[in-house]
């Protein structure tokens, strides 16, 4: 990787026995993805997908942020290039395929839009006190587009889901903990650490068993999640051409609220 490349950040991943330790890297701009981040983190999940020797996962980041979603301009703006994931990878949002090993995510600071769908992908999430989220592509002219639509509603029930998916509000660790987004809420620096410590727990159970508890769980909800997931490109469409998603993106850049005009 070039000197640019690790400038623009990167996900790194750390092997710890069984378990495959997931780093999101880019610390000086809030963990903002770029293109080339997705597409490691994709191929970080696969490994963990496919090697029999890594058991579960654990998803988080370095410095102050989980993440603050998407560098937009680098996926939306003109002349952006996304880095293609390959078919067979694993989707970080668990859309076209998921991981099979259990991945517990801790986050920390601000964890927005992406952030949010990466730790629903997951299956159990530590967060740090003083964590704040928002789902706010409503915002910026958008829609979510990776799973937070049906995802929020699996975890925290139709009224908590719309409330914050409508408002686009941003909410602390204690609120996502009481609607279920959390599984649990530790002191501020604490959150990697007690996230490696639940994956050993699960790391000393039968792997297979565990791996076979997650399918079948999928499996209750796999219809629901089909149709949902189906529907994304539709959404997609909808808003992505639109006048108020341009607006969107351009008050993004240009620093300032955006007006809509519902077209």
């Amino acid at each position: 990787m070039s000197e640019g490349a690790v400038l623009e950040g990167r996900v790194r991943s750390e092997r710890h026995d069984h378990i495959l330790k997931i780093v999101i890297d880019n610390p000086a701009k809030k963990n903002a993805f770029v293109p080339e981040m997705m597409a490691q983190l994709a191929a970080s999940m696969t490994e963990l997908d496919r090697d029999p020797d890594l058991w579960v996962g654990v998803l988080c980041a370095e410095g102050d942020n989980f993440t603050a979603g998407l560098d937009m301009p680098k996926f939306f703006g003109p002349g952006a290039t996304p880095t293609p994931i390959p078919e067979d990878h694993i989707d970080p949002f668990g859309m076209r395929n998921h991981c099979r090993k259990p991945v517990v995510t801790a986050v920390q600071g601000i964890c927005f839009t992406v952030g949010i769908e990466m730790a629903l992908a997951g299956d159990i999430v530590v967060a740090a006190e003083g964590s704040r989220f928002c789902q706010m592509e409503g915002k910026r002219g958008i829609a979510p587009l990776g799973g937070a639509h049906f995802r929020y509603i699996t975890r925290a029930g139709w009224g908590n889901a719309m409330y914050h998916l409508m408002l686009c509000d941003e909410f602390e660790a204690e609120e996502a903990y009481r609607i279920g987004l959390v599984q649990e809420v530790v002191p501020a620096g604490r959150q990697v650490e007690r996230a490696m410590e639940i994956a050993r727990i699960i790391a000393s159970n039968a792997p297979l068993g565990i791996q076979v508890t997650k399918e079948a769980g999928h499996k209750f909800i796999e219809a629901g999640e089909r149709a949902a997931i189906d529907a994304v490109p539709v959404i997609r469409q909808r808003v992505m051409g639109t006048a108020d998603a341009a607006e969107g993106i351009r008050s993004f850049v240009e620093r300032r609220a955006a007006v809509f005009q519902g077209r």
